[in-house]
């Protein structure tokens, strides 16, 4: 199969300053076109062909993928659009806003026969990779402790992230980033007690703020932390019974074109400066075209869903 021809819904930050660059610099996939609400923003990305209309990205005989980076409560029907169409999906986190969503699509994209993947951009990371194995190949032991968090001060007035009508919350856009972490490093379990949660409410109705304390197994417990309205923090830490894990360089989940280091029991292992996004976009590209590349298994994706469930509730 030749390279797979991507079509991207949204031409906002995200695209603009990283995905949209990593897609063009992909091998094995060519980015063939680009959809916005406004056209010289579609055209801005360099994409072989721009629109105004998502749905004409969707509706091209000329399009194998399509990558969907919209506010999180467009998420769901452009990726059933997507799967109708017989379209392949690369969607931005958070995939949809339950669990239940989660599962009703990964059935149907299954059912169509197409690929759905949830772009958690982090989990494709060298160092990233590194850790989860470390975690789940028994060089820690049993994990029994896990501290993660993402937080920044400061969301722009009228942003999305900031309605709950349009799947806006720390939550959603930053913690779920060390939730994928933890589930990543616990392949077996399948769904973690809430033990605390601590919200702060703002916006629109949304979470500036969500404080959790997760368990599993006898005593085993995590934190995670994700917000709007805290001092910069992307914290990884990790216990186990026969070793540690340490991210130091306060950036575990969005390094991005930097050399990286993770410590483990006291001795540093170090990564070269790497696009991750550039190396989802390749994987993806690589397992649509069956040649194996990785992808984020869909159920983690349904794992964390069930925890955001749990912690919103």
């Amino acid at each position: 199969m030749s390279d797979v021809r991507w079509g991207v819904l949204g031409a906002g930050w995200l695209v603009n300053q990283a995905t949209g660059a990593a897609l063009h610099n992909a091998a094995g996939a060519r980015f063939a076109a680009a959809a916005a609400s406004d056209l010289g923003r579609a055209r801005a990305t360099g994409a072989e062909r721009a629109f105004d209309a998502y749905a004409a990205v969707v509706e091209d005989p000329a399009i194998d993928a399509v990558y969907i980076c919209l506010n999180n409560d467009a998420h769901l029907p452009w990726i059933d659009a997507c799967i109708e169409a017989g379209k392949h999906v690369l969607c931005e986190k958070p995939l949809v806003m339950t669990a239940g969503e989660a599962e009703a699509a990964f059935a149907r994209a299954e059912a169509a026969g197409v690929l759905l993947v949830e772009a958690v951009w982090t989990r494709w990371h060298p160092r990233m990779r590194r850790i989860v194995q470390l975690a789940t190949d028994g060089s820690l032991g049993e994990v029994t402790s896990y501290l993660g968090t993402f937080t920044f001060d400061g969301v722009t007035e009228g942003n999305y992230r900031l309605e709950a009508s349009r799947g806006g919350g720390a939550l959603y856009d930053v913690g779920i980033y060390p939730l994928h972490g933890l589930f990543a490093c616990l392949p077996t379990v399948e769904r973690l007690a809430v033990v605390d949660v601590d919200r702060t409410l703002g916006g629109v109705d949304v979470d500036l703020t969500t404080k959790a304390t997760l368990g599993w197994g006898s005593g085993s417990r995590a934190t995670v932390i994700g917000s709007f309205a805290m001092p910069a923090s992307q914290r990884l830490t990790l216990h186990g019974t026969a070793g540690q894990i340490r991210v130091e360089d306060d950036e575990a989940w969005a390094s991005w074109r930097k050399a990286t280091d993770v410590w483990v029991d006291g001795h540093a292992e170090s990564f070269p400066e790497v696009d991750a996004y550039q190396v989802m976009f390749e994987d993806v590209s690589a397992a649509i075209r069956g040649e194996g590349g990785w992808v984020l298994p869909p159920r983690d994706s349904i794992r964390v869903a069930r925890a955001v469930d749990s912690l919103r509730a």
